[in-house]
């Protein structure tokens, strides 16, 4: 007991800085998961298996100003060693009005407004299978530089019930090399809508995306896309359906790429049952996609 009761006071101590500290609210969660995982292409080849191990630990700090404003940030640690700095999240800041303004690392507006279409996710969702940039989810060109913000209006923006509106934009710099890119100056809107129809919760979201490329070679920019989704939630049973459409600079395989004509619809339907959830899901996209930048998409792939 003394020896908690010492660890107590440290943490105090170390904490009390101009009283500032003192009044912030940090918390902290995480879980792990351990298990075995295989796959088997029925090739040429044997079967191959082993183990599947996760882990994650993230961190919130808030605090209330004098005016109501709240401000909160918080970071991730992902691999104990490998990233022991952890994986910052920005600021985020609340209004007395409802509205939020995220800065840094603020993301964009039309990805956050779209409704969460159910999948299966984790050790059970879908990974690309082939060897171009077909889409999997409808936010595929969800891209912007970490030099930005959103802003998030209150509920019943504009005085119509269960609509939300969301703007965004981010600056970044010309430091690429001729065979990489990355989001140049971008912006986005969002918009969603709620609606109830008996117990039926009904939820549309949608909007765009448009980010220049710092690679003054390419054809394309380095997102121009368009995406819309809808759910409907009847007591435990949720159902949703997604699509989206446009133009990217697909830049997370081993060489970047111009992605041409790329569409997916998903869609999918939830359970709950208890502690079971039961997800039924699906996803189906198409692109055009080229390594030779300034050239349109050749090899169409879905």
């Amino acid at each position: 007991m003394k020896k908690e009761l010492l660890l107590a006071s440290a943490l105090t101590a170390s904490l009390g800085i101009a009283g500032v500290a003192e009044a912030a609210t940090a918390s902290f969660s995480g879980n792990v998961r351990n298990g075995v995982a295989g796959a088997d292409s029925d090739g040429t080849g044997d079967a191959t298996y082993g183990s599947d191990q996760k882990a994650s630990l993230s961190f919130s700090v808030s605090e209330t100003t004098d005016s109501g404003i709240k401000i909160a940030t918080g970071f991730n640690v992902q691999d104990e060693g490998a990233n022991d700095l952890g994986d910052a999240n920005g600021l985020s800041l609340t209004f007395t009005d409802g509205s939020v303004l995220d800065l840094i690392e603020a993301g964009n507006a039309m990805t956050s407004k779209l409704a969460t279409v159910p999948g299966a996710s984790g050790e059970q969702g879908l990974t690309g299978l082939t060897t171009n940039a077909a889409p999997s989810g409808i936010s595929f060109a969800d891209t912007s530089d970490k030099v930005g913000f959103e802003w998030h209006s209150a509920a019943d923006a504009m005085g119509v019930d269960g609509l939300k509106i969301g703007v965004s934009a981010a600056v970044g710099d010309d430091g690429d090399a001729a065979s990489t890119s990355t989001a140049e100056t971008s912006y986005s809107v969002g918009v969603s809508y709620v609606s109830t129809a008996g117990d039926t919760t009904i939820t549309v979201g949608g909007g765009f995306v448009q980010a220049d490329d710092s690679n003054n070679t390419t054809a394309n920019d380095k997102a121009d896309q368009v995406a819309v989704s809808a759910t409907a939630v009847t007591g435990d049973l949720t159902v949703g359906v997604g699509y989206g459409s446009g133009t990217m600079i697909a830049s997370d395989s081993a060489s970047a790429s111009e992605v041409d004509s790329a569409e997916v619809m998903t869609a999918g339907v939830k359970y709950v049952s208890g502690d079971m959830t039961f997800t039924v899901s699906m996803a189906d996209g198409e692109a055009s996609d080229t390594t030779t930048f300034g050239n349109d998409g050749a090899a169409t792939d879905s």
